[in-house]
């Protein structure tokens, strides 16, 4: 739970004091920019584009983030905002794609139209506008979509926009170091190295923005590919910018950072190593519903197209895969407090799919009115494992904007893999409530190569005791959400659970020797918004109960293969 009256993390002082110094507009336009005389080439934008949105923007309808505003006449910019992410996608210009996939005269004219309103209302000062991921993600739009604005625009236009984009790059060089760590710096490393690229004489631009791209990517890129905020969706974002970012250095014949294609190389694997067998990404630290068609548009540039890795130890998840089954699971240490933002409580929870169905999951994020969700997504109980004691294994501290980062969590994982001929093992363990109670969580997952059976333990110890003291807080909850296509009901026997999924396949959840419970859940990361689902819930006390076996089997699964998997569980750690 975020405590809001701790002090602050992440250096909210200086740096916040830079950015808004360099974002007044007395000081910035007390400095001359010098204007580039022409722009050298335009990257490729890899979002699709909808006509059907062009229209809309025509008509002075606007449909952002789930939000709908009608201008009836006025600049959209003069209009109040009905929500953060309606505001960031308006100012970001990123919609521009969709005026450019209309392929109209007229849509030439409105996007110039547009650009000129903002000029006028924003161009000097508005700190919506001026908050540097915004900005950096209006540059990058604007030079992309240069050919759709420029083309038949007359001299004043050009001059406008030319002395405007090149006040948004001196705003990016400026406020480059007091940026927030993470996705955020890096983003505006990428604006301003395409800003170098594409627009003349600005060889020194480039050089020092190339340079500021290397030490980012360097990093944030982890050896296996993963970002260093342990959130998969951020991998898209990147990647949907360094591809083209790699192409223009190509175009331009201009030497690309070799740390630029290494990093590519090894992110568009992990992208694979996150994906479910129907196609979506895990659930895990902020990720939140898979933008299908910018995933597919940069796993077309995956020239590979091997087996994903399984055991990414870097980035802290482990994968487990057999026969159109797949486990992911959440095996790693919090992020570094700066770029912990987004990260959850979830270690040790663990999502499972089979045969294109989800059918264990995390709650994951929203894409709309993520601020209210928060705190709730981001508990330990929003996820499949185990809650201590009604308590998260994270503690989240308020930080700089406003948003809460992790000050405590686990910092010791252990981490055990086997692979045999029948069956592959993970065994982890993890420190996040020895702080509060002594209590140190394993668990074991074991997948049939048959991919028809999942098999798992939950055990708890006290390392410093080998009884648990009469005064400790010894319960628990093991909680198991289920994705919402799956319809759940409990059997008699009070330890079962049957699952039927899309198609009429029946899974069964068995936990030998406890009772288990069918509650409400929900399903944050629709693409239609929250979602009731169910979740297995198993509730006991660790003095009663500290070792919990559990089973998800196939229906149809061979009953002598139904044994206890104590044993096989049992990996050194």
């Amino acid at each position: 739970m975020a405590e809001q009256k701790r002090p602050a993390l992440g250096g909210n002082g200086w740096r916040g004091w830079w950015t808004r110094l360099a974002a007044n507009p007395a000081y910035r336009w007390r400095i001359r920019v010098p204007i580039p005389e022409r722009l050298l080439i335009a990257p490729q934008d890899l979002r699709t584009g909808d006509p059907t949105v062009a229209e809309d923007i025509y008509g002075g309808v606007f449909s952002f983030a789930g939000k709908v505003v009608a201008t009836e006449g006025r600049s959209p910019f003069e209009i109040r905002s009905p929500s953060r992410e309606w505001s960031d996608t308006l100012l970001g210009f990123g919609w521009l794609r969709h005026l450019r996939s209309a392929g109209l005269t007229l849509s030439q004219k409105n996007a110039r139209a547009l650009i000129t309103d903002w000029i006028s209302q924003h161009g000097g000062s508005h700190p919506d506008s001026w908050r540097p991921e915004i900005v950096a993600r209006r540059v990058i739009s604007w030079l992309t979509h240069a050919p759709l604005i420029l083309q038949d625009a007359d001299h004043a236009f050009y001059r406008a926009y030319m002395r405007s984009l090149s006040r948004q790059v001196r705003f990016l060089r400026r406020v480059y170091s007091a940026v927030e760590d993470g996705y955020p710096r890096l983003l505006i490393a990428i604006a301003l190295t395409f800003a170098g690229l594409c627009m003349s004489g600005e060889q020194r631009l480039l050089r020092q923005s190339a340079k500021r791209l290397i030490d980012e990517l360097r990093r944030q890129i982890l050896p296996d590919g993963g970002h260093i905020s342990r959130n998969p969706g951020t991998l898209i974002e990147i990647l949907i910018d360094l591809l083209p970012l790699r192409q223009i250095f190509e175009s331009r014949n201009v030497p690309a950072p070799a740390i630029l294609s290494s990093a590519i190389d090894r992110m568009i694997p992990m992208l694979r190593f996150f994906r479910h067998t129907d196609g979506a990404l895990a659930q895990f630290n902020g990720m939140g519903a898979t933008p299908t068609d910018m995933l597919a548009a940069v796993l077309a540039y995956d020239e590979m197209r091997g087996p994903p890795l399984y055991d990414a130890n870097y980035s802290g998840y482990q994968r487990l895969e057999a026969s159109g089954s797949v486990v992911i699971a959440d095996t790693g240490t919090s992020p570094p407090a700066p770029v912990s933002s987004e990260a959850h409580a979830g270690c040790l929870s663990f999502e499972f799919s089979t045969k294109r169905n989800r059918v264990v999951i995390n709650c994951g994020m929203p894409a709309l009115n993520r601020d209210g969700w928060r705190e709730v997504a981001r508990a330990t109980a929003a996820h499949s494992t185990v809650t201590w004691h009604d308590t998260s294994s994270c503690r989240f501290r308020m930080g700089r904007n406003g948003v809460p980062l992790v000050a405590a969590g686990p910092r010791d994982v252990q981490i055990a893999r086997l692979g045999r001929e029948d069956a592959i093992i993970v065994r982890a363990s993890h420190d996040g409530y020895v702080p509060g109670f002594g209590i140190v969580h394993q668990r074991s997952w074991r997948l049939s190569p048959d991919g028809d059976r999942l098999d798992g333990e939950d055990v708890f110890t006290m390392p410093r005791s080998r009884d648990f003291p009469p005064d400790l807080a010894d319960d628990y909850v093991i909680r198991f959400h289920l994705h919402p296509s799956i319809k759940a009901s409990r059997v008699n026997d009070g330890r079962t659970v049957l699952l039927i999924l899309p198609g009429r396949e029946s899974w069964l959840f068995t936990a030998p020797n406890m009772h288990v419970e069918l509650e409400e859940s929900v399903f944050l990361s629709s693409s239609e918004g929250p979602r009731r689902t169910n979740q297995i819930v198993i509730a006991d006390n660790a003095r009663t109960i500290a070792r919990v076996i559990w089973t998800f089997a196939r229906a149809d699964t061979p009953e002598p293969t139904r044994r206890d998997p104590g044993d096989d569980l049992q990996l050194p750690i």
